[in-house]
């Protein structure tokens, strides 16, 4: 097995390493893709190594990659909007094909105390969050929906080899997206058949599906992930095979994938799917509008990425959890506040649609939601999460009122029809228009003799 060493570590605490004097190294896809960190003078930390450069170029390298330790470690893009609810649940449902079911690598109170421990410390979870994990087991052999949504997922691929001469080799892998939607269309039915109870309402329920599946072979999902996470559920799968050839590389040397080992990409996957972490290898970038691969940051104290072997969470993942919460409703808060806005525009604007009493409340409750949410992104700049969770919950109490204001308002209006008289026949224009009609046509019929003596002279 590899162990990828790196020069860069983020830390339980806001803090982060940076081993200046180590390296240089290089991780990322072996043979072809995005987001390799290369050996050589386009390292990040390349003029520390080598031969020797000035200043400046160390200064210029320190910067850039301080820059992405902003851009992906600081503020990381939002992966998935996630709604603020009081509790959250998570149920681990293992799909097993045999009776004696081995644990190894599928630890359920390690995944679990990943969660807890930062959950205590109040670093994952609001104050009046709570985190619930359900643990239930369902045999593969008595779940036809289980082997159904399996069999209907395989999908092969070849692959090239070259031993003695090139070999094509067929391999499977299970199909993500066709998993996902024959679980989801077939959720109840999954339910009654695995003997699960109901959603409970009121709680946000992520069902985390592991597919312990008795093939001797590797199935991956989608050919390179053992765990992929969706807005409404986790999928993972794995097989008696232990652990095979991944298509990256670290140090010179290939990472070896454990398949048997579950944990912490399912660790990697709550956090996407329950909070809308992102991956620390994927950056949104609004110059490209679309989603960058940089394995920078994919080494040390991370769950995320083929190059790191620990399953604890840094600082990184932790603000990031509280932090997509405020910005969802953040951004709720302000499409509710310009479509409020809008319907005012319909309405004649707040002068005309608002009566003198309730134009003066209106003022008053627009000014003080604004004074809200300046303070809840001035709390949420220093890192105040619970700060900016109050300011951001009692805005609300602002966008309703107004909201309340205006709908009252709107009742009231009541159509009126206004007759007005015609306007008086034009008399006076359609006399002049007739003189002067009559005047041409007496010229036109009398031009000869008019411009008779004019034509003489000539």
């Amino acid at each position: 097995y590899t162990n990828c060493l790196g020069t860069l570590w983020t830390g339980n605490k806001r803090y982060l390493w940076i081993d200046l004097g180590a390296g240089p190294v290089d991780y990322g896809p072996a043979l072809s893709g995005d987001g390799v960190l290369p050996r050589g003078e386009f390292h990040p930390l390349a003029a520390a190594h080598g031969r020797p450069k000035s200043e400046k170029t160390l200064l210029a390298d320190l910067a850039s990659l301080i820059y992405s330790a902003y851009q992906v470690l600081v503020v990381p893009p939002l992966r998935i909007p996630v709604h603020f609810e009081n509790t959250l649940t998570v149920e681990l449902i293992h799909i097993h094909a045999s009776e004696n079911v081995d644990s190894s690598g599928l630890d359920w109170n390690e995944i679990e105390k990943s969660f807890r421990n930062e959950a205590n410390d109040g670093e994952l979870l609001f104050g009046n969050q709570s985190l619930e994990f359900k643990r239930y087991s369902v045999n593969y052999e008595e779940c036809s929906i289980c082997s159904f949504a399996v069999s209907r997922s395989i999908n092969s691929f070849t692959s090239r080899f070259l031993f003695d001469n090139y070999t094509l080799i067929v391999s499977e892998y299970l199909d993500s997206k066709r998993l996902h939607q024959i679980l989801s269309d077939s959720a109840e039915e999954f339910r009654r058949v695995a003997g699960l109870p109901e959603e409970e309402f009121g709680s946000r329920v992520l069902p985390v599906y592991v597919f312990d599946l008795d093939y001797h072979t590797i199935l991956l999902l989608d050919r390179y992930h053992q765990s992929i996470a969706f807005r409404d559920m986790v999928i993972a799968v794995r097989t008696r095979t232990a652990q095979t050839v991944s298509d990256y590389s670290c140090n010179g040397r290939h990472v070896f994938t454990r398949t048997r080992e579950l944990q912490r990409p399912l660790v990697g996957s709550i956090l996407q799917s329950m909070w809308g972490v992102s991956p620390t290898h994927l950056l949104w970038s609004p110059t490209h509008n679309s989603t960058l691969v940089d394995y920078t940051w994919s080494v040390g104290q991370t769950p995320f990425g083929p190059f790191s072997e620990v399953m604890s969470l840094s600082f990184v993942q932790k603000d990031a959890a509280r932090r997509n919460f405020l910005l969802t409703s953040l951004n709720y808060s302000l499409t509710s506040a310009i479509d409020v806005l809008e319907s005012i525009d319909a309405h004649g604007g707040d002068r005309n649609l608002l009566k003198q009493k309730q134009h003066v409340e209106f003022i008053q409750r627009w000014h003080l939601f604004r004074y809200k949410l300046d303070k809840a992104v001035s709390a949420l700049s220093h890192f105040d999460f619970e700060m900016a969770f109050y300011y951001i919950k009692s805005s609300d109490h602002d966008l309703y009122a107004i909201h309340d204001l205006v709908y009252t308002a709107s009742q009231e209006i009541e159509a009126s029809l206004v007759c007005f008289k015609d306007p008086p026949f034009p008399w006076a224009a359609l006399s002049f228009s007739a003189v002067g009609f009559l005047a041409l046509s007496y010229v036109y019929a009398k031009r000869d003799k008019i411009f008779r003596n004019k034509r003489k002279q000539f």
